[in-house]
């Protein structure tokens, strides 16, 4: 009789163990699709080839506004004057093409935890992008990104390293 029991409750046991196996599906679902697919306003225009640049490129961006970049203080994501100036540049060049998209990038110095950067850098970014709202760029057009400590512009552990890597770098999608 204990011979029995046992075979039962081992049977029951290798049946239970094996209902729970996750079977494989037979058709595997589609990769995802990228919808963040930038909007060029020169589709369809042949790029020049004598190195002139094109409107609303990246190119022409960079030579059109103040800077791409403004810096920020130890632990801080406010917006201070000179980057006011530097986003009002922006915001208009972005105003000329209303179909031109961009991403902040928000990036800090090499001192902190890799999330407590990963976090300022987000402030950063958002704060830039909530600025160029205030000033008519559709936030549809902007998205953040956070690069934290981990793309440093400027290499060194001193203070004037640490300044230009605490940023945020305006980036227009082509």
């Amino acid at each position: 009789m204990t011979k029995i029991k046992t075979t039962l409750v081992v049977a029951a046991m290798a049946l239970a163990i094996a209902g729970c196996a996750k079977k494989r599906p037979a058709v595997l679902p589609p990769a995802p699709v990228d919808q963040a697919t930038p909007v060029n306003p020169n589709a369809g225009q042949t790029p020049p080839t004598d190195g002139a640049v094109v409107p609303g490129s990246d190119a022409d961006f960079r030579r059109s506004v103040t800077s791409n970049t403004i810096h920020f203080g130890l632990d801080q994501y406010d917006i201070d004057p000179e980057s006011r100036a530097i986003l009002d540049s922006q915001g208009a060049w972005l105003q000329r093409y209303p179909n031109v998209r961009i991403t902040i990038e928000g990036h800090c110095d090499e001192r902190g935890t890799r999330e407590y950067n990963l976090a300022l850098g987000d402030r950063r970014a958002n704060a830039a992008k909530n600025y160029l709202a205030a000033r008519g760029v559709s936030a549809d057009r902007m998205t953040v990104i956070s690069y934290g400590k981990e793309r440093p512009v400027a290499l060194g552990s001193d203070e004037a390293a640490w300044a230009q890597n605490r940023r945020a770098v305006t980036i227009v999608l082509n």
